[in-house]
């Protein structure tokens, strides 16, 4: 574990400490500080605006984990997104800030800027493409003077995604050109629930998708280059023989992290760009009838004003039940799990792309706990450690980076392998036909 100097107390701080999410964290990040030796346990902090919340998030982590010593042990911050000053102090008391305030896109930035100024590494959970797109735009460069690492989309969205590429990448034999994914989502008998936070998210990111376009010109990207067999995004809705029931295609962060890893690592190392198109399972008819009537009404609505106050006031009646201003309870976290699914092609070792088609196919999947609150909050915490211990395997010196950029040449994989992820290789076998 990285060294913590006298003037940062605190190798991680955990801000939003107190939020539906922070909880999780908070839980995750003790867990991994008692199963840590003496010598190497990290030093944490929780932060927030409401003091006496955090007191209570810090009992009831206590009792939840029986470690009464959290009452104690754990230090308090308070800051606050709209006092520039409390943000200043917190970043400089810690190595490592974990922002669990969201949505990013309007509490997301301040914090950011005061890890860049302030010299504290920055990590998210963000699933908000135009929140971490424009956070590379404006701080890339002044994060890379600082010696500040900025890493977006540390969750769920998009570590599965991001990673199972490299994965995949990785033990395929020759040159892994596309790349399709399947998420499935499995629940018990109460179902499965994400928090409004992610639904609100939702909400603004369809309704502002405009300034997404206007940000990417800013770029001024060239197209990647395609080897073989240009992949075509299937449709809006369909069956899909891989994973046996409708899919459509996922709509949170994963194409447009994927794709910026792939960018990085085509100029930076030389890689072929791999094509990715993610898609989620929906399950049978009655589920298809259900998204397509709820889909018509999130569509219409989420375009006017008096429709976003709508569709955030009541999420549990436009979602259908799928978020609610409660979140999940924990009997439907501890019931729930996740299984993405890739299927990639290119060409094998030794064979010559310019001759013909793709010849070689893979298929792996990465596995895990419940999404939003299990699977989120180890991906969060393990890619905290990695950055406070294998600084010296993070690109250049600092930057605006993926999950995949960053960790490409560390050891992140094998970290949630032994914190509750599965990565690992299938028999390829084709979808059955119909």
């Amino acid at each position: 574990m990285e060294a913590v100097t006298s003037t940062r107390p605190y190798h991680i701080v955990i801000f939003g400490a107190s939020g539906f999410t922070g909880k999780f964290v908070v839980e995750e990040v003790a867990r991994f500080a008692a199963d840590t030796i003496t010598d190497t346990r990290p030093t944490w902090a929780v932060a927030g605006r409401n003091e006496q919340r955090l007191k209570g998030v810090l009992k009831q982590a206590a009792e939840r984990l029986a470690m009464p010593e959290l009452n104690t042990d754990v230090d308090i911050i308070v800051a606050d997104v709209s006092n520039k000053e409390s943000l200043a102090i917190m970043c400089q008391k810690a190595l490592v800030i974990l922002n669990c305030v969201g949505p990013y896109r309007f509490y997301g930035e301040p914090v950011v800027a005061a890890c860049v100024e302030n010299g504290a590494h920055y990590i998210d959970i963000c699933g908000e493409p135009q929140f971490l797109e424009r956070m590379q735009f404006e701080y890339h460069t002044k994060a890379l003077e600082r010696g500040v690492y900025i890493i977006g989309s540390c969750g769920f969205d998009s570590i599965p995604a991001d990673l199972g590429i490299l994965y995949t990448q990785s033990h395929f034999k020759g040159t892994l050109t596309a790349v399709e994914s399947f998420l499935t989502i499995n629940s018990g008998p109460q179902g499965s629930c994400g928090h409004d936070a992610t639904w609100q998210s939702a909400v603004h990111g369809f309704a502002d998708s405009g300034a997404l376009h206007k940000l990417r010109r800013k770029f001024g990207h060239k197209q990647l280059p395609v080897l073989g067999t240009k992949v075509r995004p299937r449709g809006c809705v369909f069956f899909s023989k891989e994973i046996v029931q409708y899919a459509i295609p996922f709509m949170g962060s994963d194409p447009s992290v994927v794709k910026r890893t792939q960018r990085f690592l085509y100029q930076e190392e030389c890689r072929i760009p791999i094509q990715y198109c993610a898609y989620v399972g929906v399950g049978g008819l009655c589920s298809v009838a259900k998204l397509f009537v709820g889909g018509l009404a999130f569509w219409i609505l989420v375009k006017f004003r008096l429709g976003r106050k709508l569709l955030t006031t009541f999420p549990r009646f436009f979602s259908f039940g799928f978020f609610s201003k409660a979140g999940p309870t924990i009997k439907q976290i501890e019931d729930t799990c996740f299984n993405m699914t890739f299927f990639g092609e290119g060409y094998s070792e030794g064979t010559d792309p310019s001759q013909g088609p793709p010849n070689a196919k893979i298929c792996t999947e990465v596995m895990g706990g419940e999404p939003g609150y299990v699977a989120t909050v180890i991906a969060m915490v393990q890619a905290a450690v990695t950055v406070l211990k294998e600084r010296h395997s993070l690109p250049r010196r600092g930057g605006v980076y993926t999950p995949g950029s960053a960790f490409y040449k560390t050891s992140l994989i094998d970290r949630l392998h032994n914190h509750g992820f599965k990565f690992s290789v299938r028999t390829y076998e084709e979808p059955t036909k119909s």
